[in-house]
């Protein structure tokens, strides 16, 4: 019988294993600048070109490498953090596997320059597709230079999955800003296509959070330090004013390690509860020191998912240290520390609790009251509802415009009452009630006009540039350097809607106007809300540029629910809600009406 069983090539086996290291250019980053902080640099650049696709380059001033050091680093497992299994339990490095150079090396072309102290020379390699093509001395100061070039440049259909330049540009900037976070000590500089977006000096960690998210959060910063024996939890919550309705910019860290832990993070959630909506997020940068054998790392390539002994433990006194911070600043009512601090040495601690699964919060960005358009409808939804009573439900199809094909299922049975006559009733500022021949109709105010606004401005968007009413005194605006990307990658389409938003400097923005149906005065807030709900919209896959800004635009100015709506608006409503495409559903999906038959009202006097 022949044998099967055969060993990958080196090449095929590296591709492989880039596939879990190598994600997209921002795995790229987070691997580089890990191996820089690794390698003991004080002052770190990161240069990025058409958002890591061409160029992702990296400079340091660390201890550097010997010839054969630079030439091993791109050998599978082969690394400079560990000798034993002994090791992987006493970790305090950032890298550790030794997979991160060979995978990087399997899917592009690099070029690394380096050198250690004692040299008169550095070592110049250059790698395509794990084939090395050239090696030999070079000038270099004591460091490294690595220069990642046109990657997944032999895995075409890997290259297609990348996202537009602003989402891997986002993404790139998270790792960034993670890594910064954790090593306020480490200058650190960010070029994106030749234009400097972060300039960030060595400091404490205060000066970095302000150098990442700006002056303002300065003053709305509460210091957290708690020591016991068992971990030790440092950093800083943000007030309850600077919650946002969108996750970013919650931050935690395991001996300097960013992970991602939801039950850590309803451990702080909890903290401030009755401080802050339920859909909204509070910002905090958090560290957890611990003992490393407490805590298992090497749970996934991306080292972002880790497991602690006690997990229980760590989230009691996570939640007692984050409540007995806000309660020194007069944010919370104070509690006995001391008290709940002995839990973590109380044996309890063990899985025999339930940990359950802490479920997302419901995140809705409220929308900005907006009055309706004025505009006619091309259709009147009476003239489709009048029909007499034994004609069956009749079922017309539309091409949706959103990212779902739906029947639209229409009311069958005209509306009893016609034009001043007809019988309207707001219920709870939510919902508008009107009766049909064969029941009632009960209409979601806000998703009816989320629906109507999503293809209004959709149509916009393709038709061209909307009225614009110019401000007579422009708003200059500040956004973090995520927000900026988002925001110059939607300023054409944000032009069409009838804005006119101009770049001015590197995260600065003038408004000088607005579309005429938007109230002028709040723009700075109008624009903050519309890049929050973007990103919101933007988890969401396979749905175009154009959608996005349409569903965030119709979702960010829709009426909200408590708003009071008089006889006239909910007229207007209703007939420009029935003279949609799709007026079934909001752009989410989500239905804007029910109907209630006369046999199903029946129905509910009857057991």
């Amino acid at each position: 019988m022949n044998n099967i069983i055969k060993l990958l090539p080196d090449s095929l086996a590296n591709q492989i294993a880039a596939g879990e290291v190598i994600q997209r250019p921002a795995s790229l980053v987070k691997e580089l600048l890990e191996n820089s902080i690794d390698a003991g640099a004080t002052n770190i650049q990161l240069i990025i070109k058409d958002a890591g696709r061409t160029l992702v380059q990296v400079v340091d001033d660390g201890k550097g490498m010997s010839e054969m050091d630079a030439r091993m680093c791109f050998e599978r497992h082969a690394t400079s953090k560990i000798n034993s299994i002994e090791d992987l339990f006493a970790l305090f490095t950032m890298g550790f596997r030794g997979e991160a150079m060979a995978s990087i090396a399997a899917v592009a072309q690099i070029e690394l320059r380096t050198k250690i102290v004692d040299n008169q020379l550095g070592t110049c390699i250059k790698i395509e597709g794990s084939k090395l093509i050239a090696q030999e001395p070079c000038q270099h100061p004591t460091g490294s230079t690595i220069f990642v070039k046109n990657l997944f440049y032999n895995v075409p259909a890997r290259r297609n999955f990348l996202k537009s330049n602003a989402v891997e540009m986002r993404h790139i900037l998270d790792e960034f800003i993670r890594i910064a976070i954790a090593q306020p000590h480490i200058f650190f500089s960010l070029h994106n296509n030749g234009i400097e977006i972060y300039h960030l000096k060595g400091g404490n960690l205060r000066q970095r959070i302000v150098g990442l998210f700006g002056k303002q959060y300065n003053e709305k910063l509460v210091p957290i330090e708690e020591n016991t024996e068992y971990l030790s939890i440092r950093g800083f919550l943000g007030k309850p004013d600077i919650a946002k309705k969108t996750r970013g910019e919650q931050f935690f860290f395991v001996n300097n390690r960013f992970i991602k832990n939801n039950f850590l993070h309803h451990a702080v959630a909890r903290s401030f509860d009755g401080l802050i909506s339920d859909k909204s997020f509070p910002f905090y940068i958090l560290f957890i020191d611990i003992d490393p054998s407490k805590v298992d790392i090497n749970v996934h390539p991306t080292k972002q998912e880790v497991k602690f002994e006690d997990e229980r433990g760590v989230y009691l006194m996570l939640q007692a240290a984050t409540k007995h911070g806000l309660a020194q600043y007069s944010i919370t009512p104070t509690l006995d520390f001391d008290h709940e601090r002995q839990l973590i040495d109380i044996k309890a601690f063990t899985n025999e609790h339930s940990h359950g699964n802490i479920e997302n919060r419901e995140r809705v960005i409220p929308a900005f009251d907006n009055r309706f358009s004025s505009e006619k409808p091309e259709k009147n939804w009476q003239s489709i509802f009048n029909l007499d009573d034994d004609t069956e439900q009749k079922i017309m199809t539309f091409q949706s415009k959103a990212s779902f094909e739906e029947k639209v299922i229409l009311p069958t049975e005209g509306v009893v009452l016609e034009g001043e006559e007809r019988s309207l009733v707001q219920i709870h500022q939510k919902y508008i009630l009107t009766q049909i021949k064969s029941g009632v109709l009960l209409i979601d105010q806000n998703r009816a006009h989320q629906r109507i606004l999503f293809e209004k401005y959709l149509d916009a968007l393709h038709k061209g540039p909307s009225a614009c009413q110019q401000s007579l005194f422009p708003v200059t605006m500040d956004v973090s350097p995520p927000d900026a990307e988002i925001l110059r990658d939607i300023l054409e389409d944000l032009k069409a809607l009838g804005f006119d938003i101009q770049n001015f400097g590197q995260h600065s923005f003038v408004v000088h106007g607005l579309p005429t149906d938007l109230v002028g005065g709040n723009e700075k807030e109008l624009i903050e809300g519309l890049l929050e709900q973007y990103k919101l919209e933007s988890v969401i896959e396979k749905i175009e540029r154009r959608d996005l800004v349409a569903r965030s635009m119709a979702i960010q100015s829709a009426i909200r629910q408590g708003k009071v709506l008089d006889k006239k608006e909910m007229t207007m409503l209703i007939d420009q809600l029935f003279a949609c495409e799709q007026p079934n559903f909001a752009p989410n999906g989500d239905k804007t009406f029910i109907t209630l038959t006369l046999e199903e009202l029946s129905k509910g006097f009857f057991k």
